[in-house]
């Protein structure tokens, strides 16, 4: 692999701050107007590009954050049942709940509150957000495509009139 000029080096360091291209070559020197070409030529170059994915390797092991981890985390709150985590009546986490399925817990509040009867507790459990998690694992399987991509052909007709036939 060519070695790396110091700007591209500098600049595979900042791209790896916030995956941001356009300002990791702003940051690496390059000038504003030009810096989203400039991230687009450097990512496109073999050497840059290798040394990007060897360094987020490198993050991966250094960090046990994978791809696989994210999408069991998500799943963990997508497919989460409130009644299984919370005893609907009380409000209490279920002392069975094993540690994994409370990740899906957001958060929880128990507060004194005064009553007729004296004082009393209200609890609070609030769920990650379900929704979301189930959009984002949409998303990475391709459920949810924002634009249409065909690779393929299609039989065209051509009517006599030079129009397209539905």
């Amino acid at each position: 692999m060519r070695k790396l000029t110091r700007k591209q080096a500098r600049f595979v360091e900042e791209y790896l701050v916030d995956m941001n291209g356009t300002q990791a070559a702003i940051r690496a020197g390059y000038l504003p107007r030009a810096a989203n070409e400039q991230a687009s030529k450097m990512l496109a170059k073999g050497n840059v590009r290798a040394r990007v994915d060897e360094a987020l390797a490198e993050r991966s092991r250094r960090t046990g954050i994978t791809a696989d981890r994210v999408l069991r985390e998500l799943a963990r709150v997508a497919f989460a049942n409130a009644g299984d985590l919370v005893n609907l009546q009380t409000a209490e986490v279920r002392p069975v709940t094993a540690a994994d399925d409370t990740a899906a817990i957001s958060s929880v509040r128990i507060k004194q509150v005064p009553t007729p009867e004296g004082m009393g507790v209200e609890r609070e459990i609030r769920l990650a957000d379900k929704n979301r998690a189930l959009e984002l694992l949409g998303k990475h399987l391709g459920m949810f495509a924002d634009k249409v991509r065909f690779e393929g052909a299609l039989p065209v007709v051509i009517t006599g009139d030079g129009k397209l036939e539905d």
